[in-house]
């Protein structure tokens, strides 16, 4: 089973994967520069909460690779500046933070170091964070595996899989871990408006992965449900708050109210690094508003009035009483999230 990678590191150079292209083209675009990596991701040319985190750690590291700082202060002064660049690039996906975090704390263990060294560990810290990244989903998608069974027909919303992580993603990782197992199975993939994910990217990479699934539009998903035709809700998560209120691309809340009216279980696939014990719940997440035109036009195509009152939140909360659980890379976690989230990170 062949899997898409959305980034590569080679030539010294970062290779980004246009997503903003597919499925009709497959372009990597090289980033040389901070800059780069920055409109990278807040144009969306990349985006999934782990690999924003990802290209975020390559872009702390692009930061400084060219940097000439004679003593530790100016070399911990240019990253720190590097980190706050980068943080304004998406305020949602926590993973961003966790990263640039990690970066900025790695970087200010090397004191001792030479420039070269501290350059060549950042590096590393950053490759790290990518493999690690890779091991969390393949355990986060056979902690799945208890929940599912042979035959099991999944919905699923916007892209949580492979072009959004290192490597088989979170919500879709069940689902290559279902398949390596030889269950059959089917998976229906909301469109994901305004900017289709479910459409040019889960369906796309699933269909190339030969897993059965059929792309239905987000207004359908109620009717799907009301005919049987559901067995299970598996969506992502940009952020976590301490008690269990979940950020994630717009239009997972419906879907949860619409699985909680059906009876129908509601998980949440999530690395560890997504759950930001830090913000106590969903009121306290930012959400990002981005442009108009990704609702009133598509590919350049105007498709509705000009001048039109737009709203275009990124995310919405969906609140934890609609959670059935959690899948993280450290197993499955059941109410009360207040307390078994806690619990889960001090492990």
């Amino acid at each position: 089973m062949e899997f898409i990678q959305p980034i590569l590191w080679k030539d010294d150079s970062l290779y980004i994967l246009n997503q903003l292209k597919l499925p009709e083209t497959t372009e990597y675009n090289s980033k040389k520069t901070i800059q780069e990596v920055f409109h990278a991701i807040k144009d969306m040319e990349l985006r999934g909460a782990p690999l924003i985190g990802i290209t975020a750690a390559y872009g702390m590291y692009i930061g400084i690779k060219d940097a000439s700082a004679n003593n530790h202060r100016s070399f911990m002064e240019l990253v720190r500046e590097n980190a706050e660049y980068l943080r304004q690039s998406r305020p949602t996906a926590v993973n961003l933070f966790w990263a640039i975090d990690r970066m900025v704390k790695r970087a200010a263990e090397l004191e001792d170091k030479s420039l070269d060294e501290k350059k060549y560990l950042l590096l590393e810290e950053a490759i790290e964070i990518q493999k690690e990244d890779e091991s969390i989903n393949r355990s986060i998608g056979e902690n799945f595996m208890p929940l599912l069974r042979d035959g099991i027909r999944i919905l699923t919303h916007c892209n949580a899989g492979s072009l959004a992580t290192a490597k088989y993603g979170t919500a879709t990782a069940p689902m290559y871990i279902a398949k390596e197992k030889g269950w059959a199975m089917k998976v229906f993939a909301d469109e994901t408006r305004p900017y289709l994910q479910g459409a040019r990217l889960t369906s796309y990479e699933l269909h190339q992965a030969e897993i059965d699934v059929t792309l239905i539009c987000d207004n359908m998903a109620g009717f799907l449900m009301s005919q049987g035709k559901v067995d299970v809700v598996i969506v992502g998560a940009d952020r976590v708050a301490a008690n269990g209120d979940t950020a994630n691309k717009i239009g997972t809340m419906s879907l949860a109210v619409l699985a909680n009216h059906f009876k129908i279980p509601f998980y949440v696939a999530v690395p560890t690094p997504s759950i930001d014990l830090a913000t106590p719940t969903g009121k306290e997440i930012p959400i990002e508003e981005r442009s108009p035109l990704e609702v009133t036009s598509w590919y350049g195509k105007q498709i509705a009035p000009e001048g039109i009152n737009v709203y275009n939140p990124a995310f919405d909360i969906t609140p934890h009483a609609l959670i059935t659980a959690f899948v993280t890379e450290k197993g499955i976690v059941l109410p009360d999230y207040q307390i078994n989230l806690q619990k889960l990170l001090v492990k």
